[in-house]
């Protein structure tokens, strides 16, 4: 399964044009939301279409040009929040932050400036896009929808790697997160990481699992000395 953003233009052939989902792998639909405009990366924002969001996946179909559309899999989303932060975006949104697979490539068309972008083609550099907004006309299925997210990011566990079983689910509070990393005040974010993906994995290292590990070591280092003191006054006791 590739991670990332990608095009998806599977639609039922009806009036409707609902998305046509894995049904033979359990795939369902979990929520519609109308009316909801998308904006990838640096982007302008995409004509509003409507957010499918499936056991799976998150799907978002224009309601202009019938041609497209973008999924992006559960697996792939690293971080969701709610954002109402003029100062991070204009309009509330739910912002996401995507793995792509690619970390050291940067994103050729996020250097672009605002006239190149409305000349680049849709579907290009898809692969590549970080960061996606999906900004309700309604701000107030926020909260819906942000519910919706966090229950199908629960669905969709990373598989396991090297056989260790052990959870560890790291979640960040609003006052934990750095403000100038997603613009403004903090305070205006509700925030929940996909459990797939530790603090470590999502900051690009592994500094806070290395320190919890040295401060484990370092407490036993202290435990056996503290016994080995009490031993060698034991043994002068008796002598």
């Amino acid at each position: 399964m590739a991670l990332g953003l990608r095009i998806f233009t599977e639609r039922a052939n009806d009036d409707v044009g609902q998305p046509i989902l894995d049904s033979d792998n359990g795939e369902v639909l979990m929520h519609i939301q109308p009316s909801v405009s998308i904006v990838l990366g640096t982007r302008s924002p995409e004509s509003p279409g409507t957010l499918y969001i499936s056991s799976k996946k998150v799907i978002w179909l224009s309601d202009v040009d019938k041609s497209k559309g973008y999924a992006v899999d559960f697996v792939s989303i690293s971080l969701h929040a709610v954002s109402r932060d003029p100062q991070a975006y204009p309009s509330p949104c739910i912002y996401t932050q995507i793995e792509t697979g690619d970390d050291e490539d940067e994103d050729e068309d996020e250097d672009k400036d605002e006239e190149q972008q409305e000349t680049v083609d849709w579907s290009s550099g898809l692969s590549k896009v970080k960061e996606m907004r999906l900004v309700p006309s309604d701000p107030t299925q926020l909260e819906t929808l942000f519910e919706v997210f966090c229950e199908c990011a629960e669905l969709n566990p990373e598989p396991i790697l090297g056989g260790d079983e052990e959870e560890h689910n790291w979640i960040f509070s609003a006052d934990q997160l750095n403000a100038e990393t997603l613009g403004g005040d903090a305070s205006n974010w509700t925030f929940s990481e996909n459990l797939v993906d530790s603090i470590g994995h999502s900051n690009g290292d592994h500094d806070l699992a290395q320190n919890v590990l040295q401060l484990q070591i370092n407490d036993q280092c202290f435990e056996d000395a503290e016994e080995m003191e009490h031993e060698h006054d034991r043994n002068n006791g008796r002598q």
